[in-house]
């Protein structure tokens, strides 16, 4: 009788929990703006942020609870930063969708409080990243380049255009993405995501080892700029002579890229590392990467070139750029480069790798 009765009470709460697993409301399923983010969809969740950006307000409807958030590589409370000073947006904006990892990754310019009450806002360049998850925000990577010194274009000389200068640039002189940039690629001519992020690579790798005989994947009109500034083929002056990249000493801005790479003068750039590839447009052939340059100063400033030139170039203290940078990707060559960078302490750290990936030149394909 008592094991009967056991078994008897056995069954009744196994009917109790099946019919309470059943009656248990069922979790909602995404929505098909969850499942699915296009193009379109991953725009607009930059002008979302930066508009809650301006407002200095994060929203919780736009925002997960636990988003992470980091501007130049140190972690921070989701509304400070940027988001503290923001006072208007600026006029240069380009925008590189990923659909296939819902990420999207943003270049443009903003306006940050002037010093003095009556002052005109200072223009901030600003390199964005955003994941989706959820339907929401869950992390936020920004650069946003200030203008604090004239180091911040390391192509100006004494007398070139300050850090300010070079930002205004962005929107006064690029104005609107480059149509280079914007055109699209014929989906018969797509590479594989990984295909244009290991092009895209070529420079960071080519620049490192510094032979002047690697492999050098660009187009014949390959341009860059950065912070604005334009970096390749910049007019010579009247009277001026061209400087020939296999007999001068001197790094030159008046080369094409792979002339500048040929010339093997870029040794001072001694480690590419914490390549951090976030965002790939396959439709325009744009890959969107954060990484650091580093300059390791002392023996790395003396240096002889492939072909016997002895050379001393580069910062003369340990020195490093945080940098983002944009690839044009056309038919297996790097088109055009546009980057923003500032000097950052000596081997930073993005925020988001481990110290072991952080000094590291691999690829690391952020998804």
């Amino acid at each position: 009788m008592r094991m009967r009765m056991r078994h008897t009470t056995l069954a009744a709460i196994t009917i109790v929990l099946t019919l309470a697993a059943a009656c248990r409301t069922p979790e909602p399923a995404p929505t098909d703006a969850e499942a699915f983010c296009d193009r379109e969809c991953l725009q607009d969740y930059v002008d979302r942020y930066m508009d809650a950006m301006l407002s200095h307000e994060p929203d919780a409807a736009l925002f997960s609870g636990d988003c992470r958030f980091t501007e130049n590589g140190v972690q921070l409370p989701l509304g400070e930063g940027l988001w503290a000073s923001m006072a208007g947006k600026g006029t240069y904006m380009f925008y590189v969708p990923d659909v296939e990892t819902r990420q999207v990754a943003f270049f443009g310019t903003a306006r940050e409080e002037a010093q003095e009450p009556g002052d005109e806002p200072r223009p901030v360049a600003l390199a964005l990243r955003l994941k989706i998850a959820n339907g929401k925000i869950s992390e936020a990577e920004q650069i946003v380049v200030r203008p604090e010194s004239n180091l911040l274009n390391p192509g100006a000389g004494p007398a070139g255009p300050s850090a300010a200068e070079s930002i205004e640039r962005m929107g006064r002189e690029l104005g609107t993405p480059h149509p280079i940039f914007t055109a699209g690629i014929p989906e018969q001519n797509r590479p594989s995501r990984e295909k244009m992020i290991e092009t895209a690579n070529y420079y960071f790798s080519g620049m490192q080892k510094n032979d002047g005989k690697g492999y050098y994947p660009f187009t014949d009109d390959c341009e860059r700029y950065e912070n604005g500034g334009r970096s390749t083929n910049v007019p010579l002056a009247p009277g001026q002579e061209m400087p020939d990249p296999l007999k001068v000493k001197v790094y030159s801005t008046h080369w094409g890229c792979k002339e500048q790479f040929e010339s093997g003068l870029i040794y001072f750039v001694s480690r590419i590392r914490d390549r951090r590839f976030v965002a790939v447009d396959r439709e325009r052939g744009i890959v969107f990467s954060f990484c650091f340059f580093d300059h390791a100063a002392g023996k790395s400033r003396h240096f002889t070139t492939p072909d016997g030139r002895q050379v001393i170039s580069g910062p003369a203290e340990p020195w490093t750029w945080q940098v983002a940078e944009l690839f044009k990707v056309e038919n297996g060559q790097i088109r055009r480069i546009e980057a923003v960078l500032q000097r950052c302490p000596y081997g930073m750290n993005s925020g988001w790798s481990s110290y072991e990936d952080g000094m590291s030149d691999k690829i690391q394909i952020v998804r």
